[in-house]
């Protein structure tokens, strides 16, 4: 009887094997988490399985369930940052390296609602966003290569180096929306990321923007939207990011109103019915639309067989890089107005018109002009050993440019202003890169891009930077300092251009520039002082006569910068202070000093559920001959006659973040008419926005 027990177990044991043996074609069993599937052999002679007709073929299709997950396996990314639920980089153009990036999801600066106002101490605008703006500070003004007559809409603009690519192990979505005014005036601002993983290292997202408002002034209405459609893969050897952007801008040109008096000597309460320069008779506008393609990529090849004890990426190892990056952007811009020539009778026309020529016509104005860009790389990179090692990369590379440009110039006008129609002008460059780090106390690169054949044959940029770090308690002090010279030549728009009320043909030098930074940071105590240095030579600005100029002597320009946030508990009290000196105010104004501050409490009213911040914004700058702007070439250009400034602009806010929603209510510049002495103007005759109240949320999912 002591045997019964195994002599039933074998027999149960036979009995499943003789019941497995006799199981049909096509019936399955489980192995190991696998199932196998039997299917019979294809009785035709032309089966290439290399099996006899009727023989089984097993296939073995694993449980998905007790599949491992594939790991991300990138010579980007470390382990920390592979452990994130969620991170966010940007790309090169120039190399296909990486920038990790900070994602816009906590409660810090939220209230910071326009896109010119998020860095440093802000911009100048025309007070109504989707306007023109410009930084207030010297060294962050853009000094556009190519598509110059857009760099006043810089901040609304999408290219390819912005392009925020997103890893996450879920489905992420960000939905943000601001709104503010009555109706008829009223300012919104949307913005919304999907980003999806498809795999562990390649991540598809849609990023849409829109910025605009109807405007407290007559004809002030704007808006500016961009749409990307972006993909990218970070694979353990290939790697690649690229996509689609479209800009598109419609803004409506009133030139600022007729009497600054009408502000600043007055209280109206209607804004609307206070005379503009360019009224509803004259419709002036100003429309751009634009669309990129590009994409960059890369392909690490092994200079040895990778062993047991290496790590899963090339990060550590000795390795080639080839790569190859593609960039085609197309503009086209038109301002379009119904301005009379004056007649110089009695009766509706201006005594003092507000366009000095008409050159095409005396009646309207539809000025069209386009460009394309066509930037082709090829290029190499050495890691000698570790990518983060004393001489983590060198770079090498060739490209070629391909500018075409398109206006109208009249027959009777050829002379004067060359042909005009389309024009192409190619460059071929090289340039290289080389770069290290020593342990995590230093960290440096050179660089420098020279432009052989073509068009702009002679232009080069050249420039190092270094960054020493030192750390108490584990917490980092950083030195950074950077230099870097540069020839190049101006914009074809500064030298080229024909319309109804401006043309030139110029023919000026290469521009020569200098420029030395500088900046201390000890993010901990949120510190940060830093100074900038420009000296340039031959440089190229819209002046008094509103057309570009040539300044042939030397200008200098420094900059000194300091922030410090100190905390007291839950009060912050957060500064951003910029002093600039300039050798000639007339070619490069600047005010002497310009501040932004944010003081605010924060607190938890439910803990680790609901934050809260309560507090205020202001700006301001000392008095300097500001800028004035000309809607008809979109550019801002210096003026002798009228100092702007010495004004403080105030909000109010109440912001707070509930787990993955922030949220806003802000009365903005809540003392206009208060005190101040009601100029607040940033650039002359075009006031700022009165007292708003604004609400706004910004919604994060993970799933």
């Amino acid at each position: 009887m002591g045997n019964t027990p195994v002599r039933t177990y074998l027999l149960r044991g036979l009995a499943a094997a003789a019941f497995l043996i006799l199981l049909p074609s096509g019936a399955a069993g489980q192995n190991n988490g696998s199932t196998i599937i039997r299917y019979p052999v294809d009785n035709s002679s032309s089966n290439s399985t290399g099996l006899l007709p009727g023989q089984m073929i097993e296939r073995d299709t694993i449980d998905k369930a007790l599949r491992p997950k594939k790991p991300l396996e990138s010579f980007y990314f470390d382990d920390s940052t592979r452990a994130r639920r969620i991170f966010s980089w940007t790309a090169s153009m120039d190399d296909n390296n990486i920038t990790l990036r900070d994602m816009d999801t906590t409660i810090a600066e939220f209230q910071r609602d326009y896109p010119f106002m998020r860095k440093g101490v802000g911009s100048a605008s025309l007070g109504n966003v989707g306007g023109a703006t410009i930084p207030l500070n010297y060294f962050d003004r853009p000094q556009f290569r190519n598509f110059s007559f857009l760099q006043a809409w810089a901040s609304y603009l999408m290219t390819p180096e912005q392009i925020l690519f997103y890893n996450a192990r879920t489905p992420y979505t960000n939905i943000s929306y601001q709104m503010s005014g009555q109706r008829a005036k009223e300012e919104q601002l949307f913005h919304a990321v999907i980003s999806q993983n498809i795999s562990p290292s390649s991540s598809i997202n849609l990023d849409y923007n829109s910025d605009g408002m109807k405007g407290q002034y007559e004809r002030q209405k704007a808006l500016d939207r961009y749409f990307s459609a972006n993909f990218a893969h970070t694979g353990k050897r290939y790697a690649i990011h690229g996509g689609y952007i479209y800009n598109v801008g419609d803004i409506q040109e009133n030139g600022g109103i007729e009497d600054m008096r009408d502000v600043t000597d007055t209280v109206m309460d209607m804004t609307e019915n206070i005379p503009v320069r360019l009224d509803a008779k004259a419709d002036a506008r100003n429309r751009y639309k634009g669309n990129t393609f590009y994409w960059t990529q890369s392909y690490g090849i092994p200079l040895r067989r990778q062993r047991a004890t290496d790590e899963l990426t090339l990060s550590k190892i000795p390795t080639v890089f080839i790569g190859q990056s593609f960039q085609y952007t197309a503009f086209k811009k038109i301002y379009s107005d119904a301005v009379k020539a004056p007649t110089g009778s009695a009766g509706e026309e201006e005594s003092v018109p507000f366009y000095d020529h008409f050159y095409m016509s005396p009646d309207k104005t539809y000025d069209s002009i386009r460009q394309s860009m066509m930037d082709v790389k090829f290029f190499m990179q050495l890691q000698p050993y570790n990518r983060d090692g004393a001489l983590g990369l060198v770079t090498a590379g060739i490209g070629d440019e391909l500018n075409s440009y398109y206006y109208y110039v009249p027959e009777a006008y050829q002379g004067m202003y060359g042909k005009g129609g389309k024009q192409s002008k190619n460059s071929i460059y090289v340039y290289g890169k080389v770069e290290g780090a020593v342990s995590r106390y230093m960290r440096w690169s050179a660089d420098a891009k020279l432009h052989m054949i073509g068009y702009r044959s002679g232009d080069f940029d050249v420039g190092g930077k270094l960054s020493l770090s030192a750390y108490i308690r584990d917490k980092p002090l950083t030195l950074d300092a950077s230099v870097r010279f540069s020839l190049r030549e101006p914009d074809f728009w500064q030298q080229n251009y024909f319309s109804n009320h401006f043309a030139w043909s110029n023919h000026f030098s290469q521009e020569k520039t200098t420029l030395i930074t500088a900046a201390f940071k000890v993010p901990d105590v949120g510190l940060e002082l830093g100074g900038s240095y420009a000296l340039t030579k031959d440089k190229v600005y819209y002046g008094l006569n509103i057309v570009p100029e040539q300044y042939g002597d030397m200008l200098s320009v420094m900059g000194l910068y300091l922030r410090k946030d100190f905390r007291l508990g839950g009060f912050h009290l957060n500064h951003r202070v910029l002093m600039q000196w300039s050798s000639n105010q007339t070619v490069a104004p600047v005010p002497l000093l310009s501040a932004d501050i944010s003081y605010f409490f924060g607190f938890d009213v439910v803990k680790k559920v609901l934050y809260m911040q309560i507090g205020l914004d202001g700006r301001y700058n000392t008095e300097y001959y500001a800028y004035a702007y000309n809607p008809a070439i979109g550019q801002f250009y210096t003026q002798d006659q009228v100092k702007l400034g010495n004004y403080p602009s105030m909000d109010a806010f109440v912001s707070a973040k509930w787990k993955r929603l922030r949220l806003l209510l802000k009365l903005q510049h809540w003392n206009c008419n208060l005190f101040g002495g009601n100029r607040y103007f940033e650039v002359v005759n075009y006031p700022q926005n009165r007292m708003m109240f604004k609400i706004g949320l910004s919604w994060a999912f993970y799933d």
